[in-house]
């Protein structure tokens, strides 16, 4: 088992609401430009049983997916490559110092006049980023990537039903939280520095934490779950996206632009990609309790 991968969260078993009878705006979905209207894929609201399951309290971090990729020879997420989080640091020692300097401030963004450090200096602080970023949610990975870790660790993604009573716990709420929507609760890109290192370290944003204790299920990144994108039982809703051709995604992420529109936050929002394709989705993992 991974370090840290020992902290889980036991979902008690039970019924909860699941969906929302909601209706749309037409209007935020002109000028955000939804590509299917809002809430439609969400009805009806109705009622889940299931039994007792385990998921992640955080979501798996980069240093976690890491330790697959280098035991299973998987590819490394493209976002690895594009901010240099695949570096080895044999091969930064190896840099003279004028390569180490356009790799500390075109890769690795460092913020600092690298022309007045001497190399052990940009080092120490190349050493630094990326033991922070050891610490984020790992993302840019396709459904596949996010469904093999799971196994690789003996546990399974989650169901579409068993993220959404996570997130929205006994009383059906709208958010982990509660009602209603505060974009200072979760991590929706309201407070990012950088736009390119939106994520943060599980559990930094202490409000987004359902009733059950499972933290960033409103924000952070997106998650893929197990589930295809189908019509709920009872719905009149019709998407030509519906069927074996993408997997459902729940919560949303910071890097989204669109953090004052809580609808993508909210515990019953679905959406839904390409399994194939690595985007901005991560993820958590689930198990039975044994």
């Amino acid at each position: 088992m991974l370090p840290g991968r020992d902290d889980m969260v036991l979902i008690p078993a039970g019924n909860f609401l699941m969906g929302s009878n909601k209706t749309g705006d037409t209007g935020k979905e002109k000028e955000y430009g939804f590509i299917e209207p809002m809430f439609l894929n969400e009805h009806p609201l109705h009622t889940v049983d299931l039994p007792d399951f385990l998921i992640d309290r955080y979501e798996v971090t980069n240093a976690e997916y890491k330790a697959f990729v280098q035991q299973t020879g998987r590819s490394e997420p493209p976002a690895w490559i594009q901010n240099g989080y695949n570096a080895r640091e044999d091969k930064l020692k190896s840099f003279n110092i004028e390569t180490l300097r356009w790799a500390a401030t075109q890769y690795f963004k460092l913020d600092m006049d690298t022309r007045k450090m001497s190399r052990e200096a940009i080092l120490a602080e190349l050493q630094k980023i990326q033991q922070k970023r050891d610490k984020l949610p790992v993302f840019n990975v396709t459904w596949k990537d996010a469904d093999d870790f799971c196994r690789w660790i003996g546990r399974r993604l989650p169901t579409e039903a068993e993220w959404e009573k996570a997130a929205r716990g006994p009383q059906g709420l709208e958010f982990p939280w509660g009602n209603n929507w505060d974009p200072k609760m979760t991590n929706s890109g309201a407070d990012a520095e950088d736009e390119d290192e939106v994520t943060v370290q599980g559990g930094t944003y202490s409000g987004d934490k359902s009733f059950y204790g499972v933290y960033d299920l409103a924000g952070n990144v997106s998650e893929w779950v197990s589930d295809w994108y189908k019509p709920y039982p009872g719905s009149d809703y019709h998407s030509p996206d519906f069927g074996e051709k993408h997997k459902v995604m729940r919560g949303s992420d910071a890097g989204i632009g669109h953090y004052s529109l809580s609808h993508f936050f909210r515990g019953a929002a679905r959406s839904h990609a390409d399994p194939a394709v690595p985007n901005s989705g991560g993820f958590r993992c689930a198990s039975d309790p044994k």
